[in-house]
């Protein structure tokens, strides 16, 4: 089974940039579809960005399309979302999520392992 860490949040100034990563254990990684969602305290946990098993498919929410990218390195068993512009209405703690499926997910309820957060803050 594989267990996802993410990395690479913290406090950037509005405007500014972050990669995230998410790094999973197990040998089955490229057969994993993965998101990205994010939960604001007081929030539901939203979805962010979603890519398939072989990265040629992804998706985003409305709130951070053309300023996230979701990516993948199957050889690394690593998962990036790559933040751009960032603005105080991103602050939150973002996970990565996993399942195994050829298939696009988007839903948080369809995936069934998950990281344990790390948050990122954008100041004004």
């Amino acid at each position: 089974q594989v267990m996802l860490a993410e990395s690479g949040g913290g406090l950037v100034q509005a405007g500014g940039s972050l990669r995230l990563s998410c790094a999973a254990s197990g040998r089955t990684f490229s057969t994993y579809a993965m998101g990205w969602f994010r939960q604001a305290p007081g929030k539901d946990r939203d979805f962010v960005a979603a890519i398939t098993w072989s990265g040629a498919t992804t998706y985003y929410a409305d709130a951070v399309k053309g300023r996230f990218t979701i990516s993948r390195d199957n050889a690394k068993a690593t998962v990036y979302l790559q933040m751009n512009s960032l603005k105080p209405e991103d602050t939150a703690v973002y996970y990565c999520a996993a399942r195994q499926t050829r298939t696009l997910v988007t839903r948080a309820s369809q995936f069934d392992l998950w990281g344990q957060g790390t948050q990122v803050t954008v100041s004004s």
